[in-house]
């Protein structure tokens, strides 16, 4: 997928969110020939389409969060058994996003990366 103009928004939103949040040695790069944002050379965000982006977050994780928010969080048949969880970009706000990029940042960033960042 090339980059558009609804597809770049919402790269901007999340490099918005990653800045604001402090997220270290973020670069912005591709997942499966998605715009996405990766840490230590692992993608922990991509942005499928205009309407949904993919996160990634540990498999026991998802299923509370689909729970807690079927309106944004779903699950394809494409997804189970894997740490991803796609969601729906419109219906979220900043405030819960910029958690979840914590999150899936955390995840997926180098245990040293992560420690220095839990400890300021």
């Amino acid at each position: 997928m090339k980059p558009n103009g609804e597809t770049d928004a919402i790269l901007q939103r999340l490099l918005r969110l990653v800045t604001a949040a402090r997220l270290p040695e973020v670069e912005i790069s591709t997942h499966y020939g998605l715009p996405a944002l990766k840490i230590g050379g692992k993608a922990f965000v991509s942005v499928k389409n205009t309407e949904i982006i993919v996160l990634s977050l540990p498999v026991d994780r998802k299923e509370h969060l689909i729970e807690m928010a079927p309106e944004i969080y779903f699950q394809t048949d494409h997804y189970i058994g894997w740490p991803s969880l796609p969601l729906r970009i419109a219906e979220i706000g900043d405030a819960e996003l910029q958690v979840r990029l914590i999150e899936a940042w955390r995840f997926r960033a180098p245990k040293k990366l992560r420690a220095a960042f839990d400890a300021v």
